[in-house]
């Protein structure tokens, strides 16, 4: 079954074609990174109207690419949910068009679990596991019982740790995306140079419950308060301090996880599970078997639209012609669709 896939949630226009589930034929992404960075951050608006401009192109790309012609495509995905909501239009209306004029089946995907299916495209993962999405735009831990089967145990309750990371960075003038920028510069200072506070939360909320507002806050206004005698205030220990604070936070979680669920296998998804430091203390961790999807599938992809869809489709499911777009999920202690 050839499933084509389409991904346009933020700011990624992308496109794949994807053979049962796990055969990756192509998988075409354009960037609006340029477009962005001059406003340190996605203008929803803009990133509307770019997939607009580009969607057909990629889709041709990805065809192209693949080796097919329209004719070779079994069924259409497309992500549905969550996202911005003008940039989840734009592939929802292409998706259904171009199912409608060829009278394919048509699938709706959830974004949050095609992420979490990600790593499944190149590798043999058992279930259970713990699912960690860490990316701009989500941050939360999930006990993953199938492919279709998403208990969430906690999220973060205001900023995503990749929405941290990029605010950070745009404080300190390292540009949009911020991540990869805050990760390259930390590499070259002292990550004990500042002991940056964790957040608490209160007893109102779930045990695994996050929280970034207060890290960020404390990097951006308050960063002297925290310098420990002895360090210089650099960019590179700033960053180095900032990272490792915010891996901890989320290694933390993982671990008091496995330990209390019996789940000892993690699965880091997202444009953040692309961290160097993320994935090395993940993996330090002798009681942790982690996996982590190939640097190209982190961030958003049609590949794992696709992938995901292939499961759902193979036992009957199908969207109607009036499948909408949701921003949000509207329940975040099951994922289901």
């Amino acid at each position: 079954m050839r499933i084509l896939g389409i991904e346009s949630s933020c700011d990624d226009c992308a496109v794949a074609v994807v053979e049962d589930g796990r055969r990756v034929l192509s998988s075409v992404v354009s960037s609006q990174n340029d477009a962005h960075a001059v406003y340190n951050g996605v203008v929803p608006e803009l990133a509307s109207r770019l997939h607009t401009e580009h969607i057909v192109q990629v889709y041709r790309t990805a065809l192209a690419d693949a080796g097919l012609g329209p004719h070779a495509i079994d069924a259409v995905a497309v992500t549905s949910r969550p996202g911005l909501i003008g940039s989840l239009l734009v592939g929802l209306s292409f998706a259904k068009a171009l199912a409608f004029s060829r009278k394919l089946p048509l699938l709706g995907v959830d974004h949050v679990m095609a992420h979490l299916y990600a790593p499944r495209l190149e590798q043999d993962i058992p279930y259970p596991h713990l699912g960690l999405l860490v990316s701009g735009g989500h941050t939360l831990l999930a006990l993953v019982r199938g492919f279709d089967d998403v208990e969430v145990l906690g999220t973060t309750v205001d900023d995503a740790v990749g929405e941290a990371f990029d605010k950070v960075a745009k404080h300190l003038g390292l540009g949009y995306p911020g991540g990869k920028a805050v990760d390259e510069l930390a590499r070259k200072g002292d990550a004990q140079a500042f002991a940056f506070p964790k957040p608490r939360l209160g007893p109102s909320r779930r045990k695994y419950d996050l929280s970034f507002s207060g890290l960020k806050t404390a990097v951006v206004n308050q960063r002297n308060q925290f310098l420990r005698p002895g360090h210089e205030p650099t960019l590179a220990n700033v960053c180095a301090s900032f990272q490792r604070t915010a891996v901890e936070i989320l290694v933390d979680l993982v671990k008091s996880a496995a330990a209390s669920t019996g789940v000892n296998s993690v699965v880091a998804a997202g444009g953040v599970a692309s961290n160097s430091l993320l994935r090395a203390s993940l993996d330090a961790c002798s009681s942790l078997k982690a996996y982590y999807p190939s640097f190209s599938y982190c961030t958003d992809n049609g590949a794992m639209v696709a992938g995901l869809a292939y499961h759902h489709l193979l036992r009957g499911e199908r969207s109607g012609w009036d499948l909408n777009a949701e921003s949000r999920v509207p329940a975040l202690r099951a994922l289901k669709n």
